[in-house]
């Protein structure tokens, strides 16, 4: 025994008792074996046999690319999904939501719940082209197509809302066909239209990546035409069979407010003019020179009603209705439970003193 003392503290060294022995088990990796001059694991030895490469002499720059000139390199990266306007074509009735709260959040819920649309409500909501921006990405993620309505029909709001690469453009209050040739020259670049162009670096391209973007724009989009209003009724077939209105969307509270209806939307006078634009439109013959019909469900005429008289695209609700009507009931039946409980402990009291004067 060995002892070093250093001040006042004294250490002791003691010759161990035992060996702590370690005994190789067989590894559990293909790439490690035992050693026999060492108790640890070992990489296992392993060799290249190189194999001779079949590269051809090529002065072209392009073959070195991982696919050839005729493949769009983001190909690899995107989904064969149906477009907005191919699932219209096919005969699908589509069921969607109005985003009027700008919330990419709500924007994300709402597509991972399974909507077949959303429409971000520059007209009614509080957000502009950048609030709406983050609203598509959100519904892009969940590869839920996007509509962007628009704060009214002119063309800088459509160049606007159109770079941002919506799959639809809602234009408001359309009351004539003139109106609505001048909408589709909006979304069209020269010279069919009179879209300003910067197709280069906006992200309806893929900030230019998609280099046949101006090839299929056209094809892909979905411009929607709102008839809200006397005039707009009148001229609703003459609307419908414009070229490059691919869909007529009913306002139901603005045609209510253009009859003297404002608080009466379900008005009978309302309802039939809804039935002579709705005839209008289905008659128009859709997909073939005519145009879809979408609508909004109201409280007395739902979007089971409206997928039976014939429409194409159903919005059932607006995201801060929905919140706003579960916000309401939650506090309500909080609020009724308290009343209910008062009661009780009242009954409960009438008991206890009913019990005590009866013995």
């Amino acid at each position: 025994m060995a002892a070093l003392t250093l001040a006042n503290i004294t250490f002791t060294a003691t010759k161990p008792s035992s060996l702590i022995s370690f005994k190789p088990t067989k590894p559990s990796s293909p790439f490690l074996i035992p050693s026999k001059s060492s108790p640890f694991l070992i990489p296992k030895p392993f060799s290249f046999k190189p194999t001779k490469p079949s590269i051809k002499a090529s002065n072209n720059p392009s073959d070195l690319l991982p696919f050839d000139n005729n493949t769009n390199p983001l190909s690899i990266f995107t989904s064969s999904t149906e477009t907005l306007k191919s699932r219209l074509r096919n005969g699908q009735t589509l069921y969607g939501l109005f985003l009027l709260s700008f919330s990419p959040t709500l924007a994300e819920i709402a597509g991972l719940a399974g909507y077949d649309f959303v429409v971000v409500d520059m007209e009614h909501g509080p957000g502009g082209i950048t609030d709406a921006l983050h609203c598509i990405r959100a519904l892009a993620a969940t590869q839920t197509p996007a509509i962007l309505r628009l704060p009214e029909t002119c063309p800088t709001w459509a160049k606007k809302a159109l770079d941002l690469g919506p799959d639809g453009i809602m234009f408001p209050m359309i009351e004539s066909p003139k109106m609505a040739k001048k909408a589709v020259s909006y979304c069209r670049f020269p010279p069919a239209g009179v879209r300003g162009s910067a197709h280069t670096v906006v992200r309806a391209s893929n900030y230019g990546i998609d280099e046949g973007y101006l090839s299929n724009y056209e094809d892909e989009l979905v411009i929607m035409c709102q008839v809200e209003s006397e005039e707009g009724v009148e001229k609703a077939e003459e609307i419908a069979a414009v070229d490059g209105v691919d869909c007529i969307q009913m306002g139901p509270l603005d045609l209510s407010a253009s009859l003297g209806y404002l608080w009466d939307p379900g008005n009978k006078k309302v309802r039939e003019m809804m039935r002579v634009a709705e005839k209008a439109v289905l008659g128009s013959k859709p997909g073939d020179g005519g145009a879809y019909l979408a609508g909004f469900a109201m409280p007395h005429d739902g979007p089971e009603n409206l997928k039976a008289r014939g429409y194409h695209m159903v919005s059932g609700a607006v995201d801060v209705g929905l919140f706003r009507s579960a916000a309401v009931e939650d506090v309500k039946r909080f609020k009724m439970s308290l009343i209910d409980d008062s009661d009780d402990e009242q009954q409960h009291d009438k008991d206890a003193d009913e019990k005590y004067w009866s013995e």
